[in-house]
């Protein structure tokens, strides 16, 4: 018996949603969540709808829905400790984060969901769609080694289930790892994927497994490999038009299919002129694609020039991605050594009372103590009040839980470009206060520019649509002429400004 078949209520529209999602049809199951959440009352049902629901909306692109709809989610799902409940929340989580390129969240819903599903103890079909939504995660953010371990896992707890493997061929994963090989050059490596792709599909046309919502997938392997020049007998147009969901990520790869068509049959403006037209998101199949897809049709038309630009800027974008990776990377290391020292000292940091709950920063407490321990030793320190410009309206237009969630990112933002031996702590309210032992002006102008830097990089509007947001701040100092802390906050308070 699988985790649906335990619900109290409404369980055959749920497994009729159910369907429809996986086969790529989440305009139509959305209706039936919503009227499955207009009369449940049993608590399990009513979690399961709200996370099917949640990741309705991420396939079909609707980002500015998605905060609140991942708050009613989690909400419902802190009520019901279910393990697969929380892993299935937390891999449509990371697709939102994606979605929203908020690599840093999405990372961590990630590796959530990963242990979540680890604890899941039935080997049922529910289990094994939990492995597999956890796996088109990774493979979206760019984990394909990960995305591979994660489908094959969804494979061994769906043939416990009595599903055939075809179920989770996940042509997508493959797909997306041999664009992000032709991205950082192996073109070659590419086309070995996109052949095994082309394999995989005569072979289950041959025996009628073809999951609809597959359909633009392998369209699109097809087209991209012709557009490299690389010629194969399946016809790329019967699989790009017709059938295979509703998705963004569906409508994404048929027009970019036909850009692809339109390069292998030698009309590269056009081709071109199609890139120009449509957007499409980035999120689909990274960020590089559309600038390489611009090389090949430059280099078809025998401008080498402008190929080798383009070429060039799909790189960068490629190692951007990477290097953001890395950051990532680094920060989890020194979040870990963080832990391992409070872990030894547990006199000096182990009171609870002294860490914000909400962005799990130092809190007020916490900061005066670090201040008194600072000027005890005759130390002075930049001094420094952040807040966030607009965040009244924030809580009024989009509720208290979007708010939250601003001051979160904010968080991380202050926590990335702080140096190292800065300290940073939520002082009240959307107020934040920095502490630069030894600096002086020159060092506080350089820390208040980078805040304003990477806080105007922040995808606010997929948070909080339509309503802009900025960082303020102001500085002072403590420890010289006598100036406390009490005193430096006031000063600084009085001279704040916008970042810029």
């Amino acid at each position: 018996m699988g985790w649906l078949d335990q619900l109290a209520e409404h369980v055959d529209d749920l497994r009729r949603a159910n369907h429809l999602q996986q086969n790529g049809q989440s305009a139509a199951a959305l209706p039936i969540l919503d009227t499955v959440l207009d009369t449940v009352t049993d608590p399990a049902t009513r979690a399961y709808s709200l996370v099917q629901r949640f990741g309705a909306l991420i396939n079909l692109g609707r980002v500015a829905e998605l905060a609140a709809a991942m708050a009613a989610a989690a909400e419902a799902v802190r009520e019901v400790p279910d393990p697969y409940l929380r892993g299935q929340l937390h891999a449509f989580a990371a697709l939102g984060a994606h979605l929203q390129s908020n690599l840093d969240r999405g990372v961590t819903h990630l590796v959530q969901a990963s242990r979540a599903l680890a604890a899941v103890p039935e080997r049922d079909a529910d289990t094994a769609w939990g492995w597999h939504d956890l796996a088109m995660a990774y493979s979206y953010l760019g984990f394909h080694g990960q995305a591979l371990i994660a489908i094959e896992q969804a494979r061994e707890v769906g043939a416990a289930a009595g599903l055939a493997q075809e179920v989770f061929a996940a042509p997508g994963i493959r797909l997306r790892n041999a664009v992000a090989l032709d991205h950082q050059g192996d073109t070659d490596g590419c086309l070995r994927v996109l052949r095994d792709i082309d394999a995989e599909l005569s072979r289950y046309v041959a025996t009628d497994q073809l999951r609809p919502s597959s359909r633009a997938v392998y369209g699109y392997a097809l087209a991209r490999r012709a557009a490299l020049g690389d010629s194969t007998s399946s016809d790329a147009t019967r699989w790009l038009t017709g059938g295979g969901g509703d998705s963004a990520r569906t409508r994404d790869l048929r027009h970019l299919g036909s850009v692809c068509l339109a390069i292998a049959a030698g009309r590269p403006q056009q081709a071109l002129a199609m890139l120009e037209a449509v957007p499409v998101s980035a999120e689909t199949l990274g960020a590089p694609e559309a600038a390489r897809l611009r090389s090949i049709c430059h280099s078809t038309a025998g401008d080498h020039a402008a190929a080798h630009a383009a070429d060039r800027y799909a790189f960068r974008l490629a190692a951007m991605r990477i290097d953001q990776l890395r950051d990532g990377y680094l920060d989890g290391v020194a979040a870990r050594l963080d832990a391992q020292e409070t872990h030894r000292d547990p006199g000096r940091y182990g009171d609870e009372t002294l860490t914000d709950p909400l962005t799990g920063l130092p809190n007020r407490r916490q900061l005066e103590r670090y201040v008194d321990s600072l000027l005890s030793r005759g130390e002075r320190a930049a001094v420094g009040i952040c807040d966030v410009v607009g965040f009244t309206t924030i809580n009024i237009r989009h509720g208290r839980h979007c708010g939250d969630l601003v001051l979160q990112r904010i968080a991380g933002v202050l926590h990335r470009v702080m140096r190292r031996g800065d300290f940073v702590a939520r002082f009240a309210g959307d107020e934040f206060v920095l502490v630069l032992p030894g600096a002086g002006p020159h060092q506080a102008a350089e820390v208040s520019r980078r805040i304003g830097a990477a806080a105007n990089a922040e995808n606010w509007q997929a948070l909080v649509p339509g309503t802009p947001i900025g960082v303020a701040s102001g500085w002072s100092e403590v420890g010289s002429n006598g100036r406390g802390l009490s005193a430096a906050l006031a000063a600084a308070a009085a001279g704040r400004k916008p970042t810029i």
